[in-house]
């Protein structure tokens, strides 16, 4: 029997392929999108020109945005760009291959030490994606007859890796320290993996760490927490949630951040001892089975962690303006989730008028994006707004202008949404 004679097989070179039935078989996703854009959840993509900055051209009209993660304003930042010019100038754009292969280049070893002696540990990996390297270090670690331990608002790849791993996977109520460790404490068989956002990407609070450390440190579990959101942007050197809640580093054994954040460029990392590389660097199918990021985006973060590293009033500057707005939209009485970080979310509650009042801040020249389930649990769709260090306070005013209009249009305020 040949490939094009296999029950079920689609080969374009096979004489007996019914271009009709594949038709047909497409055809029948047009109902699920449907239902998506009846419910509001319909995701549509925006055209962005030039760079990353406060005020963007989007599908061609002028607007302020308030939704990038470019938290210290590195994205566009002229030391970050020049370095990046400077390095494809020395190395071409491309990698050309996997790390293991020969795309592993001076400047991707040179940001690996930078990145571990950023956050204090004795080497850091680079992953392409947030995503890959989550995936990678969870199903490394772990496998059938251990267990991962997640909190309920986790980022999707978290999420994804616990349930790829071949482990099994437990998902404990947000931040709730006490029902973690019921679930660990019948849990005596195989190794046991804490997972756990610092800062969550939807909601902006911070995980309550030292509790988490010592839970881990009770039950024999590993402790991993992916700092995306707040590398750069929380402690005094901005060194992430650990600096802000004060946490040895030696209580929490795995580290994974983002460079395509605060840092401002593209990439991930995993930091944390000797074997924990070395075995990601072996076994890690994420690492392993693609291709090394350019390495003049390698150079270019390197110039950008130490601009984030020496200039503290970035930093300071996101606190100013992240109270402006909290003090703006409580005197407006709007709906806006706990949070001291950049990450400020209007609760709304249903998707569609999520939607809505998203399209309605369009109108007015804001960017600021509705954020919808599965994303977010249903029932707490919102408005995720993020605040950069290159916000101008008229920014801020002219979002909070915006806001006053749609809370009289409809009739927005703190009891629209459960909290």
């Amino acid at each position: 029997m040949g490939i094009g004679d296999r029950p079920g097989c689609i080969c374009t070179n096979d004489a007996t392929y019914d271009n009709r039935a594949r038709t047909r078989s497409l055809k029948d996703l047009r109902p699920l999108l449907e239902l998506r854009r009846a419910t509001g959840l319909y995701r549509a993509r925006r055209i962005a020109e030039g760079p990353q900055c406060p005020e963007q051209v989007i599908d061609g009209r002028r607007m302020v945005s308030f939704c990038s993660n470019d938290y210290l304003g590195l994205a566009n930042d002229p030391d970050v760009v020049a370095a990046f010019k400077k390095a494809v100038e020395e190395y071409g754009v491309g990698s050309g291959a996997a790390h293991l292969i020969n795309g592993h280049t001076r400047a991707h070893h040179a940001l690996e030490e930078d990145l571990a002696e950023f956050t204090g540990r004795a080497r850091a990996l680079l992953f392409s994606t947030g995503y890959m390297a989550n995936l990678g270090v969870i199903s490394t670690l772990v496998s059938r007859g251990d267990s991962v331990l997640e909190d309920r608002l986790n980022h999707a790849s978290l999420i994804d890796a616990g349930l790829l791993s071949g482990a099994r996977l437990m998902r404990y109520p947000h931040r709730d320290v006490s029902n973690l460790s019921r679930k660990l404490a019948i849990r005596e068989q195989g190794k046991k993996l804490i997972v756990t956002d610092g800062v969550f990407s939807m909601d902006g609070d911070i995980a309550p760490l030292a509790e988490l450390a010592d839970v881990a440190m009770q039950h024999d579990a590993w402790l991993m927490v992916d700092d995306a959101h707040g590398l750069g942007v929380l402690g005094a050197s901005g060194r992430g949630s650990l600096e802000h809640c004060g946490i040895d580093i030696s209580r929490v054994a795995i580290l994974m951040g983002t460079l395509g954040k605060a840092f401002g460029t593209f990439g991930a990392f995993v930091a944390g001892c000797e074997a924990l590389i070395e075995i990601l660097i072996q076994a890690a199918r994420t690492y392993v089975y693609t291709t090394a990021p350019p390495p003049a985006i390698a150079e270019a973060t390197r110039t950008a962690l130490r601009i984030a590293q020496r200039d503290s009033w970035r930093r300071e500057r996101l606190r100013e303006l992240v109270n402006r707005f909290r003090n703006g939209a409580a005197a407006l009485d709007l709906p806006l989730v706990k949070s001291e970080t950049p990450i400020q979310p209007l609760l709304i509650g249903d998707a569609a008028r999520a939607t809505i009042i998203g399209e309605a801040l369009v109108a007015q020249g804001i960017l600021a994006t509705a954020i919808r389930p599965p994303t977010v649990p249903k029932g707490t769709a919102r408005l995720r707004i993020t605040l950069s260090t290159m916000h101008t306070d008229a920014h801020v005013d002219k979002l909070l202008d915006a806001l006053a209009t749609v809370r009289l249009q409809y009739r927005l305020g703190v009891n629209d949404a459960t909290r």
